[in-house]
């Protein structure tokens, strides 16, 4: 008897099919064995030695497998490809005491020639992956262990610090900061909208670009005025039109991160919800009439990487699909980012002939969305560029330069299979223009002046922030799920909408982290560690020395933190009257958290809500008391105050326009992976439901429903009816 020992047992139950009688498949649930939970379990005068025990919950798993592996003729370790599987192991190597009597395997893909494959050719643990990996986790705990106790004496108890979500943590506050600091100019653009005096009833836009070839700036309408004067009874002249042919190229293949990135921009997902059922779909399902089977490839990597075969296939799959032309003459090969790892492939289905279509059946919904992403994805990678006749047209109104853009698809390639996330619909780029020559006069139809403003940068999404992480070099793709998901249990920062926002405890974490430890939030110093473990990894540098540079400075600051000042946090004032004197109540922080308190009679009243809480003007159904304004993951809602007694909470329903269907209010809704939409307040006597806000027009193609689309550079409005797509100008007020 062979065994094979994996992490999970849907793992085990893919690979179990693929190998004959003489093999036993068994999981060890993820890691057997960790620092103790209660201990800090690092010897740091002993060069940081470690004391790794077995988790009590494992002892009967450890029992199960070492028992197996002393029957067996030969063990196999086939834990993930990664830092992490190495540890696991490498753990259970020491734990089942194997010392050399195993083998080590590794696929990138779960398939019956990749098994078959890695049986075929073992090897032995990889130590610089280990030590990466340890480096790593005691790095972790001596931040965790030594500053979160810190926190909970000087500010309030129940905090933590970690060595990666503390900087992403500052991130979130600073692009906070700089919102809330922002101070909007006034700027102005004018717009001509222009037509041929003969051949074409076509009026197109062309904005102001210049003044005797230096770009113009107008800051206030005096300015404009006085270049509207200017321009008035003057010829509008075409000085130039520039044609080119322009691509557009597919995007590569998913990595963990920009499959957390799209995933979040189109589905809506959480990256924590993308990374459980992207792992799903690489383990392996039971599938009907198919049996237990792995779909996508291993999915924590960061390398855009492909293998022959697999470009072989996507390319054979493209020419049959739609046609010879949709295959570019040499397979496309993309760059990975500088510091990747690229020991596995990017993120890909395994076998292209399951489509999503042809699963669909067997598919939960956010399995089948997210494998319809990959799949996609993978395929228009392989495929040919779009192409675009563009022009660029110069037109001179004296000392005066407009512009007009515009772009025409002449070949759809790679966008036939996947369109990029929504993002400009409402562009400029593509604007209708007519045949025009140079020299030739225009009639002016309008002249559109328009103030506007400069606006704040946007605050971040899961999307953007991972983005950022990844730029960084703060953290590996593969936790950046775990990082969010901790910001939110800690309830650091909450959503509004897909916007992230640190919440005031977070604030108050990164001032008190900045003031004594402004290492851990720095981003560059972050990325720095996350470097000196690449080395490890990589070139198998010392892994102590990591640890001894460190460690000494840090623990100077910790003993600086203690002997400082508790964190002084002011009372704010709050809207509820005390129920026993009827004072105003106040809000205080304790060691639990924040509270109530009454600084007349000193009642203290409990508060068990996310964020800062604010009586509304709502009374509860249920027990008549003062409902109160809540913040969760998906935004603001009302709680009873006389929880748990009373457990009664209503959703806060922001209107946002009126319902085209039936006049009543739209409100904004959150779908079940906290992606926005807008639906009827009278649903479901009224089934009005979008994703963007309705507009308040009808169509003047169709009668139709119309929605705002809003681009990087105007807001138009769109017709609902595909079959129309009428679009206008919607009005500035």
């Amino acid at each position: 008897m062979k065994l094979v020992i994996v992490e999970s047992p849907a793992k085990a139950k893919t690979i179990e099919k693929y190998l004959g009688r003489d093999y036993i498949v068994d999981a060890s649930g993820g890691h057997v064995r960790d620092l103790p939970e209660k201990a800090i379990g690092i010897d740091v005068k002993n060069n940081f030695k470690p004391e790794y025990v077995i988790y009590p919950k494992k002892q009967d798993v450890v029992r199960r497998l070492a028992g197996l592996s002393k029957k067996a003729e030969k063990v196999y370790l086939a834990t993930d490809p990664d830092r992490e599987g190495e540890a696991i192991s490498w753990h259970l190597m020491n734990a089942l005491g194997l010392d050399d009597n195993y083998s080590r395997i590794m696929f990138n893909e779960i398939s019956k020639r990749a098994v078959n494959e890695a049986i075929e050719k073992p090897g032995k643990i990889n130590m610089d992956l280990v030590n990466a990996q340890q480096a790593r986790r005691i790095l972790d705990r001596l931040v965790g262990y030594e500053l979160s106790p810190v926190l909970c004496k000087k500010i309030q108890g129940k905090l933590s610090a970690g060595r990666v979500q503390s900087a992403a943590l500052k991130l979130i506050v600073d692009r906070d900061r700089e919102i809330k600091s922002f101070v909007k100019e006034e700027y102005w653009s004018v717009t001509a909208f222009l037509k041929k005096l003969t051949g074409s009833d076509i009026v197109f836009k062309a904005v102001l670009e210049s003044k005797c070839g230096k770009k113009i700036k107008l800051e206030n309408k005096e300015k404009t005025d006085a270049v509207l004067k200017e321009l008035e009874g003057k010829d509008y002249t075409v000085e130039s039109v520039k044609k080119s042919v322009t691509y557009g190229n597919p995007p590569p293949p998913f990595t963990t991160s920009t499959l957390q990135q799209e995933s979040s921009t189109k589905l809506g997902m959480a990256s924590n919800v993308t990374m459980q059922i992207a792992q799903q779909l690489y383990e392996g399902l039971d599938l009907t009439g198919l049996g237990h089977i792995a779909l996508v490839t291993y999915i924590r990597t960061d390398s855009t990487r492909v293998s022959a075969e697999a470009t072989a296939k996507a390319r054979e799959t493209l020419a049959e699909k739609y046609g010879e032309k949709y295959v570019p003459q040499k397979p496309n090969i993309y760059k990975s980012r500088k510091n990747s790892q690229d020991a596995h492939e990017a993120i890909r289905p395994i076998n292209l002939e399951l489509t999503p279509e042809s699963l669909k059946d067997k598919l939960q919904r956010n399995q089948y969305r997210l494998y319809k992403l990959i799949y996609e994805r993978f395929l228009a990678s392989q495929a040919a560029k779009a192409v675009y006749d563009s022009v660029n047209v110069t037109i001179k109104n004296g000392d005066y330069a407009f512009k007009s853009t515009g772009k025409t698809m002449t070949f759809d390639g790679y966008t036939r299979i996947y369109a990029a996330a929504p993002k400009e619909e409402a562009g400029e780029d593509n604007e209708k223009i007519p045949p025009l020559a140079d020299g030739e006069k225009l009639e002016l139809s309008k002249l559109s002046p328009e103030q506007k403003f400069t606006k704040p940068p946007a605050k971040y999404t899961e999307a953007s922030l991972i983005k950022l992480l990844e730029d960084k070099g703060i953290g590996r793709p593969s936790t950046f799920a775990t990082i969010l998901s901790t910001l939110y249990k800690r309830e650091y920062i909450k959503k509004d909408g897909k916007s992230l926002e640190p919440t005031e405890l977070g604030e108050l974490v990164t001032v008190y982290l900045e003031k004594y430890f402004n290492d851990i939030v720095d981003a560059k110093f972050t990325a720095r560690m996350e470097e000196g473990l690449d080395k490890i990894e990589e070139e198998g540098a010392d892994w102590h020395k990591i640890l001894n540079d460190f460690y000494p400075p840090f623990r100077e600051k910790i003993k600086e933190a203690l002997s400082g000042a508790k964190m002084d946090v002011a009372d704010e004032p709050s809207d509820v009257k005390c129920e026993k004197c009827g004072a105003m109540m106040v809000f205080k922080r304790g060691p639990y958290g924040k509270y109530l308190s009454c600084p007349e009679c000193k009642t203290n009243k409990s508060l068990k809500s996310r964020g800062e809480e604010k009586v509304s003007d709502v009374r509860c159904e249920k027990c008549g008391a003062m409902m109160v304004e809540k913040s969760g993951k998906y935004g603001k809602y009302l709680a009873c105050p006389n929880y748990p007694s009373c457990k009664n909470i209503k959703s806060v329903q922001e209107v946002v326009a009126v319902c085209p269907k039936c006049g009543g209010d739209v409100v904004k809704r959150f779908s079940k992976t906290g992606r926005i939409f807008y639906g009827c307040a009278k649903y479901p006597e009224c089934d009005f439901v979008s994703w963007d806000v309705p507009a308040p027009i009808k169509c003047e193609k169709c009668g139709g429903a119309m929605v705002i689309k809003e681009g990087k550079t105007k807001t138009v409005y769109k017709c609902m009816d595909k079959n129309c797509g009428f679009t206008a100008d919607a009005e500035k007020k």
